[in-house]
């Protein structure tokens, strides 16, 4: 079940203690549908939960009967008011007359949660959620741009700060950012959801720390490989063209120690000197040993 599926399967099963905010979760439905006018009301889905609430919300808070059509491939179900009679009566109810360009009507809205509701219903008609293991990204997407303007508009109301873009033929109200995501599935009243989200978000960034570690880990290893090498040829070239007699005392006894200790670090070469150095004493010994060498 895709992380989308999920959340709308949980705004599904939400109980609305007060009818104004049933009857607002519905108009959001309703309004962000496939049809929404005096001539036709209805909704499609892929999800056969959203189309029975559908169905049984229109029955419960307007007493009218409707049709579920499925599609040949059995992809997308259709809920459509049956009587045309019945269509005009449920759009002069939410407070809509006539061809006008259509936006949302505040006056559905009868407590601070009725918002809320209208939102996860509008998000079950025509909201997706990206898997949060893959990307952060929720959207709705409207098809007139009066409607989806009023949409942002309110959502802002909400204290969220949503986005705008118009994408192949679609207005787009979306968030990329999973601090307001997380906000958003709360006010809708997905809060498992926003706790999934939460906890995988923890799990990403633990692995990315970890992996930036281990990136930083390997460049440091890397380092030290590179840089031993080049000591380990310098005193190679030394000893072969000139023999181990040829550099000073000091320098010889570090080059033995380094050429017989190729994996250890200059703090672990540093400790093994008699006497001991430090690790800064050990870096410019052996620069001055590859310094030697490049002159033969």
């Amino acid at each position: 079940m895709s992380f989308s599926m999920q959340v709308k399967n949980e705004l599904v099963k939400t109980e609305y203690e007060k009818a104004c905010c049933k009857k607002s979760f519905f108009y959001g439905m309703c309004i962000f549908g496939k049809t929404f006018s005096a001539g036709s009301v209805s909704l499609q889905t892929e999800n056969e939960n959203i189309a029975e609430l559908y169905k049984s919300l229109l029955k419960e808070l307007f007493n009218i009967h409707s049709i579920i059509k499925t599609s040949p491939k059995g992809r997308n179900i259709t809920v459509s008011v049956a009587e045309a009679n019945d269509a005009a009566k449920l759009f002069k109810s939410f407070g809509h007359e006539g061809a006008a360009s259509l936006k949302v009507n505040h006056s559905n809205f009868d407590c601070e949660s009725c918002v809320n509701s209208f939102v996860a219903g509008a998000f079950l008609s025509c909201g997706t959620i990206s898997t949060p293991e893959k990307d952060y990204h929720l959207e709705f997407t409207v098809p007139y741009l009066n409607l989806s303007k009023s949409l942002l508009t309110l959502i802002e109301e909400m204290d969220l700060n949503p986005k705008y873009t118009y994408r192949h033929g679609y207005n787009v109200v979306y968030f990329k950012e999973s601090e307001a995501i997380e906000d958003c599935l709360y006010l809708m009243g997905a809060s498992d959801a926003m706790f999934e989200m939460m906890n995988v978000k923890i799990v990403k960034d633990f692995r990315n720390m970890a992996n930036r570690k281990a990136n930083c880990e390997t460049a440091n290893i890397n380092r030290m490989v590179n840089a031993a090498s080049e000591q380990l040829c310098a005193i190679e070239k030394i000893w072969k063209l000139k023999g181990k007699e040829y550099l000073p005392e000091n320098l010889e006894a570090l080059a033995q120690i380094r050429y017989e200790n190729a994996d250890l670090s200059l703090s672990e070469l540093a400790e093994m000197c008699n006497p001991p150095l430090s690790r800064s004493g050990v870096n410019h010994r052996l620069k001055k040993i590859i310094r030697i060498a490049d002159e033969l």
